[in-house]
């Protein structure tokens, strides 16, 4: 076997692995198994070389003559993929290895994006391979010929199975191949063996409980007989900064970074092709437009790309990076994963990672071939950002990653596939059961529950049995449960997923052509003639036609920015732990790294007016000024445990009475802002007391406003489980719609089913996922170990300012907002004194030459000379001193 790859392999000019070996052989003995190995090493060619040469030898590589005519075999491989981009690129890099191995097989895509002709074809007869995505997959196992079409299916792919593990899709995936291993057992032992399931990550940090997620723990999985192979390549990862040419000593959030423009665009010109990340598509589509106004020639080698955009603008965009036609592509996340595009040598992201594994994930789209370095250079939008930078690379080269955990139970994913397999053929519930517990998220799954989600598909539960509507699956005469209404299952069809979104409007120009798609409540809040930026474009509002918005070129002016509901991403708890690790160090004098030694003007001032905050020392600050009595703590445990945290402390605060408390947060701390004295000193050490979890549950739910945010967390419940409908075959229902149907049933079942297990779902949710109270009580348990340090401040720190101007974002216009914080600015540094603000060329020499010495070869930071020369082409500028008379009169 390993002959033929490695003849097929020396005409590409390449060589195998160990690694790769390994699996191949694996695959011959028919075992399963996850393959772990750093971005761009060859996964998919492990895999894929070695399905091949075994399955050619069990089912032929050749087409068979029937009637006359030649017929490819059977569906016999199904590849999962987690993202749209992804699953077009991974079809085109099967292709060429099978025309070699197994001519006479032919290989299909099917996602969102496959034309309805391509799924009629398909419809008649399955690909030997077919590329797909978890809801494409469920779709198919919806069909009623699913035993047939997919009973021959002998190995299934799971590709980045660590970015499905860890959310409801990857629940949804674990139930598909639950189903197709009953599917392939079925067929007795006379059709082979057992379904082989391989999983391919690149950034896990617990791959033993990973790989079990994957295999499950049913007999049909084999999981006691899985391998878990490591891949050893050595690929050298560079993961470097750009510095600002002064680092503001009082720094906030929400920039989109544009101060570091020049350097970004220096950046972009050194490379051949480059990959610009940012966290967000409304920012994605600002830094395009901003880059193409700083370089016009650049118009057609600049491209934008984000999850919104119309798919022929997606797949121009990826075919350009691939071909090396595109200069530079600003993104999101939607090109995060597993795209091969050779040309990139250099990835820019622009903020905050805010995680170690999606840093690690995003760096690997450069260089993305064996051998070939990978480099990404972070962008830091304000000052803060350069401890995180320093942070995350010194956690990836300590090798701390991130874990993902499989949600446990969600009802609303088992409802939704009760009616997608009762579709597929029927289901007896006894059967259905253990194949069902013998996933992971259902392994504990009760009698009771069980007996409840068949009631719930049955009849609506307790309260809608008078509605035929949610009466979906009923038992036959022989048991099986089927649904006997097509209406019903057109409808069930149409919403299979468990990607909720706000319902979406269509961006198109009065002449017909697409530009892609906005949130709904963005479109609401214009009028006809506005002006708004959207794919890379200026476009005026011309009007709303049921679920479209028609547009034309705008002139210049005034233009909103489509924001998409999803929220900001919250700091790690591993990248967390990393910037306490930098700032004691810095506070014990250590400013090795450059990014420390640009951000030190900063810790100096937050030591000289308070303290620095450490593994081991938990800092907090009192103030009184004009507004009222301030409390700022610095737990650094990101932005949904200090929602969870400050809710918390305030609602003990206040008891046994009654108080009022604005409260602001972000990624390292919170305030609490109060209209009375406290005395916090005294007060604090008994407000951090660590209860017993179920007694932390109890006073979480009390301080906050716990049946608005489970309302809110409904929604999405609601609708993967089949009580609302985004769409119906032939329409889309408006966000306004949506949210007033999830509200009518979420008290519907308050009032006359307060049992209903999806209202205990959502609370669960809004606890486990929204507030993390795990991570919530783990970091009330690491409080009540550190040293509590409580300074009475006679002004904001720099760890304390940018938390009070999250709170005047709440009240105030842009316009004034910058008012209020350049006022602010400019007192602060009066009172910090004259001291220069920026990074002086000397200490960052210093830092990088210190630095450098420290790195191994296998992992390749910029060196002094490297980063010297960066500095030169305006990367990392050095610091502009600034003259000795205007150090003075601000010093006065």
């Amino acid at each position: 076997m390993s002959v033929s790859i490695d003849a097929w392999l020396a005409a590409q000019g390449w060589r195998s692995f160990p690694f790769q070996r390994q699996v191949w052989d694996e695959i011959a003995r028919g075992r399963s198994g996850l393959l772990h190995s750093s971005t761009g090493s060859g996964k998919t060619l492990a895999i894929w070389l070695g399905a091949l040469a075994t399955l050619r030898e069990a089912i032929g590589g050749e087409a068979r003559q029937h009637g006359g005519k030649a017929v490819a075999p059977p569906l016999t491989v199904l590849w999962i993929t987690p993202m749209r981009a992804l699953a077009a690129d991974t079809l085109r890099a099967l292709t060429r290895p099978m025309a070699a191995f197994c001519p006479g097989w032919t290989i299909g895509l099917r996602s969102g994006d496959t034309s309805s002709a391509q799924r009629a074809a398909q419809d008649r007869r399955l690909p030997t391979v077919l590329v797909t995505t978890p809801e494409s997959l469920s779709l198919l196992l919806s069909r009623a010929d699913a035993r047939e079409q997919l009973g021959q299916v002998r190995l299934a792919v799971v590709d980045e199975w660590h970015e499905l593990m860890g959310n409801k899709r990857g629940v949804q995936t674990q139930l598909a191949l639950a189903r197709l291993r009953r599917f392939r057992a079925e067929r007795g032992a006379g059709s082979g063996a057992a379904l082989m399931t391989w999983g391919l990550s690149a950034t896990l940090g617990n791959l033993d409980e990973a790989l079990r997620t994957l295999l499950g723990t049913g007999a049909e999985g084999a999981a006691t007989d899985a391998v878990l192979v490591h891949g050893e390549t050595d690929k050298t990862l560079v993961i470097d900064t750009l510095l600002p040419a002064t680092a503001e000593r009082f720094a906030w959030a929400g920039h989109m970074g544009l101060r570091m423009l020049p350097q970004v665009v220096e950046a972009i010109e050194a490379s051949a092709s480059c990959l610009v990340f940012t966290n967000m598509r409304s920012q994605a589509e600002r830094w395009y437009r901003a880059l193409l106004e700083a370089r016009p020639d650049w118009a057609g080698v600049l491209a934008l790309h984000h999850g919104s955009l119309d798919r022929e603008v997606r797949e121009w965009v990826e075919l350009g990076l691939k071909e090396g036609r595109v200069k530079a592509a600003v993104c999101t996340s939607s090109l995060d994963l597993g795209v091969d595009f050779l040309p990139v040598d250099r990835v820019l992201q622009i903020g905050s990672a805010k995680g170690v594994a999606r840093l690690v994930q995003r760096a690997g789209r450069s260089g993305h071939a064996p051998g070939r370095p990978s480099r990404i250079t972070l962008v830091p939008t304000h000052s803060l950002e350069l401890v995180e930078a320093a942070a995350a690379r010194a956690a990836v080269r300590a090798g701390r990653i991130e874990a993902r955990h499989s949600p446990r139970e969600p009802l609303d994913v088992l409802v939704q596939h009760l009616v997608t397999v009762a579709l597929g053929g029927g289901f007896e519930p006894d059967a259905l059961l253990a194949e069902v517990r013998g996933t992971v998220a259902y392994e504990a799954l009760g009698d009771a529950n069980w007996r409840w989600a068949l009631d719930f598909v049955r009849q609506g539960g307790a309260s809608l049995t008078a509605y035929p509507d949610y009466h979906r699956v009923v038992p036959d005469e022989h048991g099986v449960w089927r649904v006997p209404d097509a209406r019903l299952a057109r409808r069930h069809r149409v919403n299979i997923g468990t990607i909720v979104s706000d319902a979406s409007i269509s961006v198109q120009y009065l002449g017909g052509g697409k530009l892609g798609s906005v949130e709904e409540s963005f479109i609401a809040r214009l009028r006809p003639g506005d002006a708004f930026m959207f794919s890379g474009r200026l476009l005026e509002l011309v009007r709303v036609e049921q679920m479209t918005a028609l547009v034309r070129r705008a002139t210049a002016g005034r233009a909103a920015l489509p924001r998409w509901n999803g929220g900001r991403m919250p700091l790690s708890s591993t990248l967390a732990d990393a910037v306490l690790r930098e700032l004691a160090e810095a506070d014990a004098g250590r400013f090795d790294s450059p990014e420390m030694a640009c951000v030190r003007p900063l810790i100096d001032i937050q030591r000289r007016w308070s303290g620095v905050p450490a593994p081991d020392v938990l800092v907090a600050e009192t103030l009184k000024s004009r507004e009222g009595w301030h409390l700022f703590l610095y737990p650094f445990a990101g932005r949904q445990v200090h929602l969870g945290l400050a809710g918390l402390i305030a609602w003990r605060a206040a008891q046994p009475e009654t108080g009022t408390f604005s409260i602001a947060l972000n990624d390292y701390g919170i305030e609490l802002l109060s209209a009375k004295p406290i005395d916090w000193a005294e007060r604090l050490p008994g407000l951090l007391s660590v209860p017993p979890l179920e007694t932390l549950l109890h006073e979480v739910l009390a301080s906050l406003n716990a049946t608005e945010l489970a309302r809110r967390r409904f929604r999405e419940i609601a609708r993967i489980a089949g009580l609302i409908f985004q769409s119906h075959p032939g329409e889309r229902r408006s966000n306004r719609q949506l949210q007033a149907s999830a509200t009518l049933f979420f008290e519907v079942f308050q009032q006359h089913d307060p049992g209903n297990l999806l209202l205990a779902q959502a609370e669960r949710e809004l606890l486990t996922q929204e507030l993390d109270v795990r991570r919530l009580a783990e970091a009330l348990g690491r409080m009540a170990g550190q040293t509590l340090q409580v300074h009475a401040l006679r002004r904001p720190t720099p760890l304390a300012f940018p938390l009070m101007v999250e709170r005047f974002r709440e009240k105030l216009s842009n316009e004034s907002l910058g008012d209020r914080i350049a006022r602010m600015v400019s007192e602060l540094e009066r009172s910090a004194g004259g001291e220069a603000v920026g990074t002086a060329r000397e200490p960052a020499e210093r830092a990088l030459a210190v630095f450098a010495k420290q790195d191994s070869p296998q992992f390749a930071i910029a060196t002094v000379q490297e980063s010297l020369a960066l500095e030169a082409r305006g990367e990392a500028p050095p610091a502009r001193r600034r003259p000795r008379g205007e150090r003075a009169r601000r010093g006065r």
